[in-house]
């Protein structure tokens, strides 16, 4: 569905992009992690036929994106980060009016609207305006639109930014049932355990680059390990003891991470390192044994600084 090769995407002479390789299978759900300017969002545009491609090779849906960007654009799906619905029509119309877009005919658009609506439980909302819409009920009505010229391709960026939980699960439902119908989606997400739920591979993106690349099991299992447990010490005034605690537990994990308030200690066997640590007369506040996320992977890959 998506092959890239060397693909790189520059912007005077700022490289976005750096000479990234893809390829995207029919039928799965793939994902780009990565922290703000790693190079996503101009991925994406590229992949959705909207940015040229400044070097490097890019075919989507077999066809070339500079040679073909309309045809291309008539077969995706694009849901961006922020909601673009139209507020001067009611929830059914900006399915009717969008599907126009595409050239589907009067009768089928209503049709496909209506199918649309069901899909993502918005039946009873047909006929109420955008704007007394919940932001969570905004989010489906977009992706619903996203899907009314029927899709192979589906872009998705931040699906689900600034939805409850609520919301996001009853997303995550939706889009699997798109996934078990044959569409292809492209996932971009800040939300660790959404990319888990979802996709079946991903990359994470750091500086333009590919970092890593492989299931989020897979990826788990190359950059953590099983488990990782939490060890919190008492800290008084300004002195943080965890660094000096960190020398006397380096042994016990493969690796140990200092943080201000706790310490984490990567290890196949989580509550095999708590006994070792009381076992030295070592007095933790508390402690906490947890599996290792993606989110340890991606944190491992890209650092905790705050990147602007």
């Amino acid at each position: 569905m998506i092959r890239a090769v060397g693909l790189t995407k520059s912007f005077g002479g700022f490289e976005a992009v750096k000479g990234i390789d893809l390829d995207v299978r029919r039928g799965e759900a793939f994902g780009f992690l990565g922290p703000n300017g790693a190079g996503k969002s101009s991925t994406m545009r590229m992949i959705a036929a909207v940015s040229p491609v400044s070097g490097g090779e890019l075919s989507i849906l077999g066809m070339d994106p500079a040679v073909d960007g309309p045809a291309i654009r008539g077969r995706l799906g694009v849901c961006p980060q922020e909601d673009t619905l139209d507020s001067e029509l009611n929830v059914r119309d900006n399915l009717v009016v969008y599907a126009r877009y595409f050239g589907i005919s009067r009768a089928d658009s209503r049709a496909r609207a209506d199918e649309l609506l069901e899909f993502v439980n918005l039946t009873e909302k047909a006929k109420a305006r955008v704007e007394d819409l919940s932001g969570g009920m905004k989010r489906r009505l977009t992706i619903a639109r996203s899907l009314v010229s029927s899709p192979e391709l589906l872009l998705l960026d931040e699906p689900t930014t600034g939805l409850d939980p609520q919301a996001r699960h009853l997303l995550w439902d939706q889009l699997f049932r798109l996934k078990q119908q044959g569409v292809t989606l492209v996932i971009t997400t800040h939300y660790m355990d959404e990319a888990e739920q979802l996709c079946d591979r991903l990359v994470v993106m750091d500086k333009g680059l590919i970092a890593a690349e492989g299931s989020p099991r897979d990826l788990i299992g190359r950059y953590s390990t099983r488990e990782v447990a939490e060890v919190r010490f008492g800290v008084t005034g300004d002195d943080n003891p965890h660094e000096s605690y960190a020398e006397q537990l380096g042994d016990l994990g493969e690796r140990v991470e200092v943080l201000p308030d706790r310490l984490l200690v990567y290890a196949e066997d989580g509550d095999t390192v708590l006994e070792a640590v009381h076992a030295r007369g070592l007095r933790p506040v508390a402690t906490l044994v947890r599996r290792s996320t993606l989110e340890d992977v991606f944190l491992r890959l890209t650092g905790r600084t705050l990147v602007d």
